[in-house]
């Protein structure tokens, strides 16, 4: 079998860094792990060609030499995934997919015409799906009513990938929360139990990256790194070896519960094996909301305080904030502007609620009637919230577009990202110094000439600057590093703004011309 593994295009979202990964002639942050691990998976006999669209369309040749095309798909990226379905089907091949989005929808993917869905975890209906093409059939449905055990789980196919057009790598240590949050997926997609590889398979896959020549940034893309304590400590203290026998050649970025700063040992492993960043979901200083939204683990412990311990342990935080939770009280955009503001986190992800399919909320919403008619919960900042809130959608919508203009504002974001530094913790580790890029080196000087020199910022910039390399200097260039994120966000904020406000303008112009659908939905807010 000749498979074509294609990954449809990413939206503009918080994530897509262009101008960031354009100033170091980087395409795309992360490569698709999925589907690498999707080739692994299925038989090594049969070759493999894998197209990321975020780099570069699919050739006339490689449709034509493919028997099959398979795609994987998260629900930000469904509307490239059913273009590219239908293209594939004009041009009479098979299709397959998989992935979060078809696993949650596999309707809409079935519709558009593809011919086997490989739903869940690949593990087990990889096989059932291979089984089917060597019986000659030409449709499928694959389902797994278990979670497979990931110690089975081959190291992926990173040798598929081109590594000049991505910024970090990926690897997956675990999957699965223990934790309940009422509008997660996570826990409905992988369960909450987290099963984690064991520290060798981990290594293999980092010993094979290596080999291939990787050298800058992996992200473990575990939805909470730290969700099995016991084994990820194992993990660590075999990682801390490795990391030494190899001259630190990685920096690890990752996400995980903000009870991490309850683990004093924890955190100080990961800074020892190199771990620079954690994405924390934070969601809202509402205590109320988080009480509602069953995210008990944030209400234990000051989340400011919980911050500061990570930051100081040696770990940038980032952060994901939620708008839109029901009984939330006005003003909610500011307590969250306020919070990053004395937490000191630099960057921050921020979007209203979503109903995701088939989550707790998803489920409540339904029962209740407030799920709006054609709306599909998406992970994207420039999202108008799926369902009706318990507060106007209009006063949300405004609060958002206004919080998150404020959070990149250039002054503030610099005044954050300084007090983060100052603060934060290093390592005993020192890696062995090596020439910088010259792309490296000209994107510093851009960011400099455009921070330091050309704009507002100019005075915060040096008085910063020096004032790091002064009290806390090994981190400089981690400092300088998310200094530059802002030149993404600058142009980012303008977007949520822009597309928002016009989402927002469509909705009160169909309320206008039906008021009865208006008072419906204040009949549906008041019952509640």
């Amino acid at each position: 079998m000749r498979v074509l593994l294609v990954y449809p295009v990413f939206p503009k979202t918080f994530w897509s860094y262009e101008k960031i990964l354009a100033l170091v002639n980087r395409k795309v942050l992360l490569p698709p792990l999925g589907l690498v691990t999707v080739a692994a998976i299925l038989p090594q006999e049969w070759e493999f060609k894998l197209v990321d669209r975020n780099i570069r369309p699919v050739t006339e040749e490689e449709w034509a030499w493919a028997d099959i095309v398979i795609f994987s798909a998260m629900i930000v990226q469904k509307q490239d995934l059913l273009e590219q379905i239908r293209e594939a089907k004009r041009r009479g091949k098979l299709v397959a997919v998989g992935g979060p989005y078809p696993t949650s929808m596999p309707d809409e993917p079935k519709l558009a015409g593809a011919d086997f869905l490989i739903l869940d975890e690949g593990e087990i209906t990889l096989p059932m799906f291979v089984e089917a093409i060597r019986q000659g059939k030409t449709s499928g449905i694959f389902r797994a009513s278990e979670k497979p055990d990931v110690t089975t789980t081959p190291i992926p196919r990173f040798d598929l990938l081109d590594f000049d057009a991505y910024d970090m790598m990926s690897v997956q240590f675990s999957r699965g929360c223990p934790f309940q949050c009422e509008f997660c997926d996570i826990i409905v997609l992988y369960g909450r139990k987290p099963r984690t590889k064991t520290p060798a398979q981990l290594l293999a896959e980092l010993d094979y990256l290596y080999k291939l020549g990787w050298r800058r940034g992996v992200f473990i893309v575990d939805d909470n790194f730290i969700g099995n304590k016991r084994n990820v400590k194992l993990l660590l203290r075999e990682l801390k070896v490795w990391m030494q026998q190899h001259n630190y050649p990685f920096r690890f970025d990752t996400e995980a519960s903000v009870d991490l700063a309850q683990d004093p040992e924890l955190m100080e492993l990961m800074v020892e094996c190199g771990f620079a960043a954690v994405f924390l979901g934070i969601e809202t200083p509402d205590e109320d909301s988080l009480q509602l939204t069953k995210k008990f683990q944030n209400t234990r412990n000051s989340l400011v305080e919980a911050v500061h311990k990570i930051i100081k342990a040696g770990l940038r935080p980032m952060a994901g904030f939620i708008i839109g939770f029901d009984g939330e009280k006005s003003g909610a955009g500011d307590r969250i502007v306020r919070f990053a503001e004395q937490a000191a986190i630099p960057s921050t992800t921020f979007a209203m609620l979503q109903a995701l399919p088939n989550t707790a909320l998803w489920y409540r919403l339904k029962k209740e009637g407030r799920l709006r008619d054609g709306k599909d919960g998406n992970i994207n900042q420039t999202t108008l919230m799926n369902f009706i809130p318990t507060r106007p959608l209009e006063e949300i919508a405004r609060e958002y577009v206004e919080a998150f203009c404020n959070l990149y504002d250039p002054v503030r974001y610099l005044d954050r990202t300084y007090r983060c530094f100052m603060m934060m913790g290093t390592p005993k580790w020192k890696a062995p110094l090596k020439i910088p890029d010259w792309v490296v080196v000209k994107a510093l000087l851009i960011v400099i000439w455009r921070q330091g020199i050309k704009r507002q910022t100019r005075w915060k910039f040096w008085h910063h600057l020096f004032s790091i390399i002064k009290h806390n200097p090994r981190v400089v260039e981690h400092y300088l590093a998310v200094c530059a994120h802002n030149e993404h966000f600058l142009e980012y904020r303008q977007i949520v703004r822009e597309q928002i406000e016009s989402q927002l303008a469509e909705y009160l112009a169909q309320g206008a011309e039906n008021p009865y659908v208006v008072e419906q939905e204040k009949a549906q807010i008041h019952a509640v």
